[in-house]
């Protein structure tokens, strides 16, 4: 496996808390809905509907996951009108959608095509 090096590598030694916190992150992304959403938030704001076409997934489920991403901190929400609207709260998931999109380009990459 070829590891590329990181252009923001973590200045220090992580302890147990940090990663236990960046865990905790990952797992919350574990999930393809939830890892989506931040994706499709990278144009910008959206409100359900449009996540709902984004993700492919229930409007019920879609509102379910954007609550624990905005529960975590991780989207903000704005109102337009009587729309509710969703936003990512900075960069750094973008970032971390990114390398893991990055990463699963990579894998694929190394698979031996299918016969």
């Amino acid at each position: 496996m070829h590891l590329s090096p990181a252009h923001d590598e973590h200045p220090r030694t992580p302890g147990d808390v940090r990663f236990a916190l960046a865990a905790e992150l990952l797992a919350l992304l574990g999930d393809r809905a939830r890892l989506t959403l931040p994706h499709a938030l990278t144009g910008g704001e959206a409100d359900v509907g449009t996540l709902t076409e984004v993700c492919g997934a229930a409007r019920p489920a879609v509102s379910r996951h954007l609550a624990r991403l905005r529960l975590a901190g991780l989207v903000a929400t704005g109102k337009e009108g009587r729309r509710t609207v969703y936003s990512l709260r900075d960069g750094h998931l973008r970032r971390l959608v990114d390398e893991a999109l990055n990463v699963a380009d990579h894998r694929l990459s190394d698979r031996p095509p299918h016969d």
